[in-house]
């Protein structure tokens, strides 16, 4: 059980994320957990409002049982296996919080005030919070998929089009911590 509780080196993570990317290509799958918003919307019944959600959603049970998966594994990780006191930031980055107005995440990986249900509290985090999952929103489907799915999937597939979009994440993340994040807060 220590095993699973560590945190596991960059080689056997990646490793079995490679495996993994074997067998769905291998099997003929692809990965993402954007394109589940579509199923979702699809069983939802919006197909028959907006042509994009009419398509055969069954074909992506498998895809809805991976996100699903992933909750159920979250909450195990987080409630039956965190150790709050592992996680170690770097005292630069507590600094950088404390100057924009954020407490110390005192153990945690996000500061209460910003992640927390004080969030829910303060106008501005809700604005932010709202704005900034439209504009995901809007982002991974315009993109034709999420990070996961074109940082994982579309460059083990050695795809052009998920090289451009990875490279786009990464400017974008480097324009809103630098320039953005600081006007801001």
């Amino acid at each position: 059980m220590e095993l699973i509780n560590q945190t596991w080196p960059w080689y056997i993570s990646g490793f079995l994320i490679g495996m993994v990317m074997l067998v769905l290509i291998f099997f003929g799958k692809t990965f993402g957990m954007s394109s589940n918003l579509r199923s979702l919307c699809t069983i939802a019944g919006a197909g028959k409002y907006v042509d994009f959600f009419n398509f055969d959603w069954k074909s992506q049970r498998w895809n809805l049982a991976v996100v699903f998966g992933a909750m159920i594994g979250g909450f195990v990780a987080v409630h039956y296996m965190s150790d709050p006191s592992n996680v170690a930031i770097n005292p630069k980055t507590i600094e950088q919080l404390h100057t924009l107005g954020f407490e110390a995440p005192n153990g945690k990986l996000a500061p209460d005030n910003m992640f927390g249900n004080e969030a829910f509290q303060s106008p501005q985090m809700l604005a932010i919070l709202l704005i900034g999952g439209l504009l995901i929103g809007f982002g991974s489907r315009y993109a034709g998929g999420c990070t996961s799915g074109h940082a994982i999937q579309g460059l083990s597939n050695l795809q052009l089009p998920s090289l451009k979009a990875v490279i786009g994440f990464f400017v974008g993340g480097l324009i809103m911590t630098w320039l953005l994040y600081p006007l801001i807060f």
